[in-house]
């Protein structure tokens, strides 16, 4: 069972990796140009349409496939923990 979950973990992670990715340095992006007032060259308009996914018209869809990333890595790495397992008796020492 611990198998298939690293399996799946490993898939999940790649997918997942690149719109969290995307997700983590637009929004931290935004931040310094908005209330830092740091200039980098980009709008912050601009930074906080691909943070939501509104620059791929997936501004409805974005955050929920975001999340649900997130909730199958969080099960697969739990499973793999060992944290839910049985828990075994100890036999008494004689």
């Amino acid at each position: 069972m611990k198998r298939s979950f690293r399996k799946y973990h490993r898939i999940f992670g790649i997918i997942v990796s690149l719109p969290l990715v995307l997700t983590i340095v637009t929004g931290m992006l935004t931040t310094f140009v908005r209330e830092w007032s740091i200039s980098i060259g980009v709008p912050a308009s601009f930074l906080l349409s691909i943070h939501t996914g509104e620059i791929f018209h997936l501004e409805g869809i974005y955050p929920i496939l975001n999340g649900l990333g997130l909730l199958g890595l969080l099960v697969t790495g739990l499973s793999m923990s060992g944290l839910f397992g049985k828990k075994t008796r100890q036999s008494p020492k004689n």
